[in-house]
């Protein structure tokens, strides 16, 4: 397998088709054939008959001019069914679902993607002031709870290879400084959860738990709460529930290798 690795060699017409879907996927708005062009590093002549084979098969969508690109519905086809095929998901589907109902709050389950967190899953609170998410929506693991959460289930120096340093800022309370993650995610680990205290969006706390259905795990449950909410008693409320709604959820492991 190793030596199969070594000797692989891309096809570069697919690798241009994925190259545009991330790129579509990524910064979701209308691009010109220009713009990606110079983006991707592409020739203008190549990329046009790519996206018109694109837009053919539904992966990519033009608007009425013909001119500007983005996803196609068959992106939200496929990207529908990875969640539907998943069988963790699944499993967590529920938990979520008492998770938003006990508490009212934003709840997200989120996988470990690299040095980022993808969210698979989500239930919106149920107040008027709330955390604006969206499933499929990454973010960078060392500044939010499912990060740290999932980060601190690998030693340090593991967690040193999976994420690039100097840490990307996202708000004044981001830690970024590699032992300060270090000791962030000591505390993680003796807790049994993560905390992230304003350090991905200004105004939001957030609460995070591993999901046990894999060793290490790869997902984690999350509640979010506006500052304005938040106090001693929701915290333990909070952590409370995600203690007894998550942890139980590695008696299901047994169920995913079968």
């Amino acid at each position: 397998m190793q030596q199969e690795l070594q000797d692989f060699q891309p096809v570069k017409s697919a690798g241009r088709t994925l190259d545009v879907l991330e790129v579509l996927a990524d910064r979701p708005r209308a691009w010109t054939l220009v713009d990606l062009a110079r983006e991707l590093g592409i020739p203008k002549s190549s990329l046009h008959g790519l996206l018109r084979t694109m837009t053919a098969r539904g992966w990519v969508r033009a608007d009425e001019t013909g001119t500007r690109f983005r996803l196609g519905m068959r992106a939200l086809q496929v990207g529908a069914a990875y969640l539907d095929g998943d069988d963790s998901v699944a499993v967590v589907s529920g938990v979520l679902d008492e998770l938003s109902r006990r508490l009212g709050e934003t709840v997200h389950l989120g996988r470990i993607d690299g040095d980022q967190i993808v969210y698979l899953a989500k239930r919106d609170s149920t107040h008027r002031l709330r955390l604006y998410s969206a499933v499929g929506r990454r973010l960078p693991a060392h500044a939010t709870a499912l990060g740290k959460a999932l980060l601190a289930q690998h030693p340090d120096g593991d967690v040193d290879r999976m994420l690039r340093f100097p840490l990307q800022r996202l708000t004044a309370g981001t830690v970024t400084q590699r032992g300060e993650l270090h000791r962030a995610l000591a505390e993680v680990r003796a807790a049994g959860y993560a905390v992230d205290r304003e350090e991905n969006a200004e105004g939001i706390m957030c609460f995070a738990m591993a999901v046990p259905l894999t060793d290490p795990a790869t997902d984690a449950v999350s509640v979010s709460v506006p500052t304005t909410r938040m106090s001693a008693e929701v915290e333990r409320r909070v952590v409370g529930a995600l203690t007894e709604l998550v942890q139980p959820l590695g008696q299901a492991r047994s169920m995913l290798s079968a």
